[in-house]
């Protein structure tokens, strides 16, 4: 008799899974948009991160290595998810600097992932495709950069487009499930990332945050689904 856990088992456990990250995501963002709840916001929008990290620990792995590459960009990501959540200031200029570092290293956890399932340059087009998206995204963002944020800011968005490609790529070559899900949760990476730095840089709008949170956490549970095999 098989010990593996049966599709009559893991359809509901994801499903409650997918219910708590969610809830608390919601909440998380509920807590951005009102000033009195913002404890929520500080409470929720890691723990939102962590229990998709508690998700993909309970779940089959496609591959040890590519699991633990992805656990580890999680982890990176609820570390920059923090530290982008403290107040700046002029006491406190380095910050979004080291939040930027944080997903920069998680994102080369995630090519690290991507790269076990996949020739890296074997698919031009999404290479092509990402250059281009990232080159229009920094000449938006150019002239609104204070000068010492331009050097990192390239470096992030170089590897992030190098991530999104290389997780379409993997799509391109493979077209299962979990290679959706990596190049689908890439692409909202790419969209959540734009947006934020829009509305940070550029030009703020009411609904950013909403944006910015939504596609984020969709962008992570896709990557973590990515490295199950259920």
């Amino acid at each position: 008799m098989s010990s593996q856990p049966s599709l009559h088992t893991i359809a509901p456990a994801r499903r409650r899974w997918g219910l708590a990250i969610l809830v608390v995501a919601a909440l998380a963002i509920v807590g951005a948009l009102l000033p009195d709840q913002r404890w929520l916001h500080y409470v929720c929008k890691p723990l939102a991160t962590l229990l998709i990290v508690a998700m993909l620990l309970g779940a089959a792995p496609i591959t040890v290595r590519y699991r633990r590459a992805v656990l580890v960009g999680l982890l990176l990501s609820t570390l920059g998810d923090a530290l982008l959540m403290l107040p700046g200031g002029p006491g406190k200029p380095d910050l979004f600097v080291f939040g930027l570092g944080s997903f920069l290293c998680a994102h080369i956890a995630y090519l690290v992932a991507f790269g076990g399932r996949a020739r890296a340059f074997a698919v031009r087009w999404p290479w092509l495709a990402y250059a281009l998206l990232g080159g229009s995204v920094l000449s938006v963002l150019w002239p609104h950069l204070p000068g010492p944020l331009r050097p990192p800011v390239v470096v992030y968005v170089l590897v992030l487009a190098a991530m999104a490609a290389l997780a379409a790529s993997m799509w391109w070559q493979h077209r299962d499930r979990p290679a959706t899900q990596a190049a689908v949760g890439g692409l909202l990476f790419v969209a959540s990332d734009a947006t934020l730095a829009f509305d940070r840089f550029v030009q703020p709008f009411p609904a950013g945050i909403v944006v910015v949170l939504a596609t984020y956490w969709s962008a992570q549970w896709l990557i973590a689904r990515s490295a199950t095999r259920d």
